[in-house]
């Protein structure tokens, strides 16, 4: 009778858990269902068009810089033989559309033949192709119906046989749609003009060579700059920000970025709250909090949560697990990656490696602008990246909302008690905190990641799913924090570097899914004999000075090794 109400209770838990499944799925497909359909409110980005020159700040300069590149010295379009081409390209909310209308209305007179139109995420390309032929021909939209898309492009070229044009194409999001719409635009009428903007640097590559132009990249705006477009949304012509405000207005400005779309949003949160330093101080510390609740940010979120729910499912995965780190964290490239892999978010393909397959993700989010450069080798190679704090503010509330990683030590986000934590992120300071205190469910844990100083880790016999644990710069972390690593037989990933450790225990051995170990700035000097029983080891990262044992032959998974003195090892190492 004990055996059939245990399994009862199992079987009644397995149910819940396909309940939560299903709900989960549920609502990510009514996402999906959501971002496609037509949106009842007005997009930004056509809001952005109408915006009134004299509002805009910081627009001059790049407006001047693309006038110039487009035109002769004496402001008139170049005749040269072939259509002159530029890409606007940056993240979301830089102003792209604004800066490519900007340049339109100055120069559309000079042109009989114009257009502007917007292609966005999911483009009717029937309605498109309607519209140019509208514009280009000044005829009304009515009129302008055919019978195939290849008719309208036929049409649309007609019209422009020799004749100089200029037409603008905003917000590209796939190769492909360039790919045809391009072909309504004849390349040899000297003279013409076409910009593109986009956010992804793919889409701006292609649109560059098909007309041999160039990429002009968006810059944040300056602090002057970000600071008048501030003043301008929340107080009058002739009033400045109060002394008392002036350090709290840097530190918000910081956090924005130079992003205008993003200075506005913030600015328009403030013009709702109390002139204090107190409530400024708060609504800086919980932005994160503003993106997910409040109504004022609606325009930031919609343009965020168009990059990312445009994201393919596995993409979505690594973007919400830079969630884990902590604000403005130079994130390495590497070490990212690996940890992807150690995760199940990348799956082998008999043609590539999972680093590989990585790579290839890592590098779709840099170019979609959902990461940024941190830092380049001398080669030009991307070697690390950041997460802009408002993007990370947003995925930080898509990772909660979606139970994919719970935060402690971070302010203004409060764990759930008594929850199955899947990934835990500790980022707490000197002062240190209890997780015991919380109360959670540390059976399921995933990955168990802790930055900064914690003067309590969990002992590691409480994770028994364990698949990564990163413990990098936890100087507190000895022998014994490691004793039962033996008993985590999922983990993958096992990341020690610049901790106190010097000895590697023997159970070491009985990790057989052990994928990635890094021990780099540790005082580890000699590996343990057990090592040579990791057969699914790919990554192994140490100082030069380590001696490894006899029997590392046996090891054929290894991909990367790192750098190894010879004059440390035994005679007979391979």
């Amino acid at each position: 009778m004990k055996a059939r109400h245990q399994i009862g209770k199992e079987i009644q838990d397995l149910k819940k858990q396909i309940i939560e499944v299903s709900d989960r799925n549920a609502r990510y497909k009514g996402r999906e269902t959501f971002s496609n359909a037509k949106n009842a409110t007005v997009d930004p980005r056509a809001l952005a068009v109408f915006e009134h020159a004299l509002k805009l700040v910081g627009i001059d300069e790049p407006k001047a810089e693309l006038i110039k590149l487009l035109t002769n010295e004496d402001g008139v379009a170049s005749t040269q033989q072939h259509v002159k081409m530029i890409c606007i390209v940056g993240s979301g909310g830089m102003g792209k559309t604004t800066l490519a209308n900007q340049v339109y209305q100055e120069l559309k007179e000079k042109f009989k033949c114009k257009a502007f139109i917007s292609v966005s995420q999911n483009p009717d390309m029937m309605n498109i192709f309607r519209t140019i032929l509208s514009e280009v021909s000044c005829q009304a939209y009515a009129s302008t119906k055919a019978g195939t898309i290849r008719e309208l492009i036929g049409k649309i070229t007609n019209v422009l046989a020799h004749k100089r044009y200029f037409v603008v194409v905003d917000d590209i999001w796939a190769v492909d749609t360039w790919d045809v719409i391009k072909c309504a635009f004849p390349i040899t009428c000297s003279g013409s003009i076409i910009i593109t903007t986009t956010r992804k640097s793919d889409v701006a590559d292609l649109c560059r060579s098909s007309c041999s132009g160039c990429i002009y990249n968006m810059r944040a705006l300056d602090v002057v700059h970000s600071r008048q477009l501030f003043q301008r949304r929340l107080f009058d012509s002739n009033e400045d920000c109060p002394p008392n405000l002036q350090k709290v207005l840097d530190e918000i400005l910081k956090k924005c970025g130079g992003i205008p779309l993003v200075i506005i949003a913030i600015s328009g949160l403030l013009a709702i709250t109390e002139r204090t330093e107190h409530m400024w101080n708060q609504v800086k510390d919980s932005i994160g909090r503003a993106l997910e609740r409040n109504p004022s940010v609606e325009a930031m979120i919609k343009i965020l949560s168009l990059s990312y729910f445009d994201l393919p499912p596995h993409l979505k995965t690594c973007l919400l697990y830079l969630s884990i780190f902590p604000e403005d964290s130079v994130i390495e490239k590497r070490a990212l990656i690996w940890r992807w892999v150690a995760e199940g978010f990348i799956q082998k393909d008999g043609r590539y490696t999972t680093y590989e397959l990585g790579e290839r993700c890592f590098n779709e989010l840099l170019n979609r602008s959902l990461i940024q450069v941190a830092w380049t080798n001398e080669y030009g190679k991307v070697e690390s990246c950041r997460v802009h704090d408002i993007i990370l503010d947003f995925i930080i509330s898509k990772s909660i909302e979606e139970n994919f990683v719970t935060l402690i030590g971070v302010p203004y986000i409060t764990s759930r008690t008594q929850i199955k934590v899947r990934r835990l992120s500790l980022q707490v300071d000197e002062e240190g905190n209890s997780i015991r205190k919380t109360g959670m469910v540390l059976s399921h844990v995933r990955s168990l990641n802790v930055f900064g100083y914690s003067l309590e880790i969990p002992p590691l016999s409480e994770f028994g799913h364990l698949r990564v644990l990163d413990l990098e710069l936890c100087h507190q972390v000895v022998n014994h924090h490691i004793t039962n690593i033996g008993r985590l037989f999922q983990l993958r990933r096992l990341n020690l570097r610049w901790t106190e450790v010097s000895e590697l225990p023997k159970e070491i051995g009985h990790l057989c899914c052990l994928e990635m170990l890094d021990i780099r700035g540790t005082q580890v000097q000699e590996l343990p004999s057990t090592i040579v029983n990791l057969g699914r080891l790919v990554c192994l990262l140490h100082e030069s000075s380590v001696k490894f044992p006899n029997g590392i032959e046996k090891m054929q998974a290894l991909e990367m090794l790192g750098e190894v003195n010879v004059y440390r090892q035994p005679f007979n190492f391979p």
